[in-house]
């Protein structure tokens, strides 16, 4: 499963791309984006993914459902 940020609540702070270890949040017109095929959601590397440890907005990356 991946992480996906919600346009409606992303303040574009730019924090979660620096902080991604896979590189898969990228700026799409304007909109942050996570690549759902490279999300690994840190899985192995960190005990919590990194884009939800730094995003100061609560809610804004959330979990993909299955």
């Amino acid at each position: 499963m991946a992480y996906k940020i919600n346009a409606d609540l992303c303040t574009g702070c730019d924090d979660c791309v620096a902080d991604c270890p896979t590189a898969s949040i990228s700026v799409k017109k304007g909109v942050y984006v996570i690549n759902a095929n490279e999300c690994t959601e840190c899985d192995g590397d960190f005990d919590k993914p990194q884009c939800v440890k730094v995003c100061p907005i609560k809610g804004c990356i959330t979990q993909i459902a299955a």
